[in-house]
This record gives C-alpha cells, structure tokens and sequence, in this order.
C-alpha cells in the first residue's frame, strides 16, 4: 500500500513522525460503533471525580469566570453578589458542567460494561457543540452531581476526517438538595487522527501576525465592553433586530489555554496529572499518551498547547476546546442581558477550530420576542467571526428579562417526567452513601 502523502505544513520531526505512527493506528470500526448503541439510554451516576473543584466555592465561582475573561461582579465579587435580586454570587451557566461531587448509583449492567469495554479506544474526540437548560443559579456552597446518558449514535462523513461517529450525552446535574440545575446536551465527533491528517483539510492556513493598528481594533472593542450589570434591561425596551454590544476573545495564546485550565476547567476527563499520580494515570488510559520528540510520554490533549502534536491530526497549529467557546456565548449573553435577567437555554455550533493566535469576534441580535408560562422571553442568535473572515461558531440563547409591568424575571419550571427521574436517581445515590458510611468505607 502506498504510504499517504502528507501536506508540508504537517510534517514534523522523524523521531516524532515514528510516534505518529503509532498514534495514528487506531481506527473507527463498525463494531465499535455497533457496541456504542448499547449505551443509548443508559443511565451512569458520576461516580469518582476528576473535576477540579468539587464545591462551587465563592473563589471557584471567581475563578472560572475570570479563567474565561468575564469580570462581571457578579460572578467575581461575593459582596456585590449580595446586593442582586440573587442575594448572592452566582456561578457561570457552563460551570455547572465542571463542579463534580461523587455521586453514586447502580452499577451499569456487567454484560453491557464488558461489551463496550476499550470503546473508540485511540480515536480522537472532538465537541462540536451543546446545549443547555438551566433551571436555577448555581450558588456559592453548592455541590453538583451529575448523572448522563448517551442519546444517539450516528455515522457522518466529514469532510476533516472523512468517516466519524456523532455521539449525543445527556448529562443531568443536581444540587445537594436534589434539585436539578440544569441539561446538558454534548455533541462530540469521534475521527480517525490519521484520516485527519491524510486529508490535511486546514494544513494551508497559515499564523497570524498582528500589527499595531490590528490591535488598535481589537483593544478598542475590548475597551467599549462592559456588564449591563445593575441596570436592568427591561423586556418593554427590547426590540427584534436589536444589536448586541459587539465582544472579542483573543488573540489565542497558550497563556489563555492555562487560564482556562487553571480558572475552573482543571484536569477532566482524563485526569491529567504529574509525577507519580501521571505515571499511573498512563497506565489507566496507555493509548491516550504518545511520546513527543524528545521520547517523553505525554497526553494526546496537549494538541491544545503543542503544535506539532496538533499535526497529527491534520491540524497546523494547536487550537482551543469548544467548551471555551461555549462560555465566551454565556459571557457575551450575560453581558447584554444584565443581572437582574435569567439566561435559561443555549445552543452551539462549533463549525471550524479556532488556533492559536486567532481572534474572535462576537456579534449577535434579538431574533424573537414572546411570552412562555408567564415568562417574558427573548430570542438571540450569536455568531463568532475570525479575522480570516470565516465563521467558526455560531449559536442561540433565551433569556427571561424583568418587566416594567410584571417585575423580576422568572426562571423556567423543571419538566415533571425530568424531576421525577432526578429524584429517583437522588435517593438511590442517597441511600448507597448512607451504607458506605455504615460500612465504613
């Protein structure tokens, strides 16, 4: 078999190339994606955690908003907290999914576990976007519990990596109390790193290098943003076709991935660890560490930090998460909206990688305007542009506003069939904490 041309913008070093190899092997089967509809509709408790924090903590609530550049007070500073219809801080929407409390449940079935044991083992994942349903506020001292499921598997062909699997989870978090904060839906690619890389789709996009009146653009929106904050947006003064108060993010460093990690994304899922605690967590998951040039073992995450990594799957530089963007969307809608406003759903759409160096720019507008179950709602649609001029994201939000007329906002009812299958997955964790503290472990 003839080997694969590779484009000149993703060669790399020999001794790195051999490891390539290596890495590259892994493929999609049909029996892989097969064994993964096994798992449609099974419900898995959280279990262990790997999440960076598990409490939302006034410092852990800081920091996640800070790790992804949004210095709202309200977010940022207990004390002003306090003065909002809130009565306290409160947590960031995507943070919910990134505070993790043990929660325990019933095993998954033996026969379903050893069937689906090694799934996609060496296949790169990607998120390609999500959706969230919030249904309160996230407060300082909460613990959250998650509990997921897959909902779908697809086979797609993609023009990145050629064929891919599109998988669909559904993660439901819970307060201590029981009572669900929120739905999260995640859409996550699973591609061969060597059918990326053969492709080569994105090899001809080259750095980008910024002058100073580059930055006199981009400083400049950066010094027009701020919070609506205190002052209420009221849904009276809204108007379908409204602007919003244009945002930008970047230019993409590695310093802004360290941010990120260190505010509140932290290690998950894979635990990434030094030392001692990292040796054993390669032996955990071997075929997520290919060695780089210099022969040392490392994660394959690192493609979000090292270029040369980022080749291997057909990528000329290394590039953010989506999760990232997910929360510049939260951070632009908050913006707008206000403090006294409920952000209660969001959609994205991850359509092209955003590498380092590269700037975002956010722009949207009120595309509805309606009532819901007593609710005053408004529509939004987002995009994020590079200064190549390509689309890479785009997305939705409703937000309930206060009223002139009627007062605060109100925050949508969780569904009956949502809070019932909570409450039952609640009292069985419940109950198998209380005889491990029985039992002693």
């Amino acid at each position: 078999m003839a080997k694969a041309v590779v484009h000149e913008a993703l060669k790399v070093h020999d001794k790195l190339e051999k490891e390539f190899e290596r890495a590259l092997q892994w493929k999609l089967s049909d029996e892989d994606i097969e064994r993964a509809k096994l798992l449609i509709g099974v419900k898995v408790a959280s279990g262990k955690s790997r999440e960076l924090f598990t409490e939302a903590t006034p410092d852990a609530i800081r920091n996640w908003a800070l790790g992804v550049g949004d210095d709202n007070p309200l977010y940022t500073d207990f004390i002003y907290g306090a003065t909002t219809r809130w009565g306290s801080q409160v947590g960031h929407g995507p943070m919910v999914a990134h505070i993790g409390s043990s929660m325990y449940g019933d095993p998954m079935p033996d026969e379903i576990k050893r069937a689906t044991k090694g799934l996609f083992r060496g296949v790169h994942v990607f998120v390609s976007g999500g959706t969230w349903d919030w249904y309160r506020p996230l407060y300082p001292g909460d613990k959250v519990f998650t509990y997921r499921a897959e909902e779908s598997v697809q086979r797609k062909q993609s023009e990145f990596a050629g064929q891919s699997v599109i998988l669909v989870s559904r993660s439901v978090s819970l307060n201590q109390r029981g009572e669900v904060i929120g739905v999260h839906r995640t859409l996550r690619v699973n591609a061969e790193r060597k059918k990326s890389r053969e492709k080569g789709k994105y090899a001809s996009i080259e750095p980008t290098t910024y002058t100073d009146e580059d930055y006199e653009e981009i400083d400049g929106i950066y010094a027009r943003e701020q919070p609506r904050g205190a002052l209420p947006r009221f849904w009276e003064d809204v108007q379908v076709g409204d602007q919003l108060q244009p945002m930008v993010k970047g230019p993409l460093t590695v310093t802004e991935i360290i941010a990120f990690h260190a505010g509140g994304y932290g290690f998950s899922p894979y635990g990434l660890r030094s030392s001692r605690v990292g040796y054993k967590n390669r032996q955990r998951i071997k075929p997520f560490y290919i060695k780089n040039e210099y022969g040392v073992w490392d994660v394959a995450q690192r493609l979000h930090w090292d270029s040369e990594w980022a080749k291997a799957i057909g990528n000329p530089m290394a590039y953010d998460y989506g999760v990232l963007r997910q929360a510049w969307f939260y951070h632009f809608v908050s913006d707008w909206a206000g403090d006294d406003a409920y952000i209660e759903r969001m959609e994205d759409s991850i359509r092209k990688f955003n590498y380092m160096g590269d700037t975002q720019f956010l722009s949207g507008k009120v595309v509805g305007k309606r009532e819901s179950d007593a609710r005053l709602l408004v529509d939004l649609e987002m995009r994020m542009e590079n200064q190549r001029g390509s689309e890479t994201a785009h997305g939705s939000a409703v937000v309930s506003l206060p009223s002139k007329a009627s007062g605060p906002a109100l925050m949508p009812t969780v569904p009956t069939d949502l809070q019932r299958e909570a409450a039952q997955m609640f009292v069985r964790h419940n109950q198998i904490a209380a005889a491990r503290r029985e039992s002693g472990e």
